[in-house]
């Protein structure tokens, strides 16, 4: 059986999940750090709480809270459901049930509606989407995509990859996209064009392997770079 879906729904992971996903060790406390397409994720709320400095994008911000938590309940019991009909593609280890799984996932979410309202007063939430984002050239230095790009191959064209790519490269230093893998826990098709492409427009693109692994074989990250000049 494989997980359908027909359109961007609004899951939330965790602060931890995100540290482990991305490689985060630390070293990135002061950095600029732009999540794109977070949805209702809690890595703005605890960022933030520690002092460091991330803006979350995503359209759904435009709405209101009690209108994002009536969509997460909409969506919620289905993802849950699809999940479990096709347990084989997880892996059952730090997460150890389904029960488990949907009590993290609701627990990062209500985290991230608790924060939301406040969160937009301080521009910490900005309703906006890739491709084509409203900050500066490279006003971050860290751009991050979780769960969004190369997960969603079946509604998102290659171009809409290219060119979202190319708009977290404009205002960031530095691009991590994780997983590699699209719903169904296959490598997306994009990849390996992705960096192939990317390489020949000057940019360093590396695959790194985390010590995060839900999805089987979604351990990796994609990490791109601007090429330094030759001494």
């Amino acid at each position: 059986m494989e997980i359908n879906l027909n359109e961007i729904i609004p899951l939330g992971r965790s602060y931890n999940e995100y540290i482990r996903m991305f490689g985060i060790n630390g070293s990135e406390d002061n950095f600029k750090i732009l999540d794109c397409g977070s949805g209702p994720s809690d890595f703005n709320c605890v960022m933030n709480e520690k002092g460091n400095y991330v803006i979350s994008i995503d359209p759904i911000y435009k709405f209101t809270k009690m209108e994002i938590e009536k969509r997460i309940n909409e969506t919620f019991d289905d993802i849950i459901s699809q999940t479990e009909q096709n347990k084989n593609k997880f892996v059952w280890s730090s997460i150890k049930s389904i029960e488990e799984l949907a009590h993290k996932r609701r627990t990062a979410m209500n985290t991230f509606l608790k924060d939301f309202d406040q969160g937009k007063i301080e521009n910490r939430y900005i309703s906006a989407e890739l491709p084509s984002v409203p900050f500066e050239n490279a006003q971050f230095d860290l751009a991050i995509s979780s769960h969004f790009l190369f997960l969603y191959e079946n509604i998102l064209s290659y171009p809409f990859h290219e060119e979202a790519i190319s708009e977290m490269l404009r205002v960031a230093k530095e691009v991590r996209i994780f997983p590699l893998l699209d719903l169904n826990a296959n490598r997306c098709s994009y990849v390996d064009t992705i960096i192939n492409d990317f390489t020949q427009k000057g940019y360093l693109a590396h695959i790194l392997t985390v010590d995060y692994e839900f999805q089987k074989g979604g351990n990796q990250y994609l990490k791109i770079i601007k090429a330094r000049p030759p001494a």
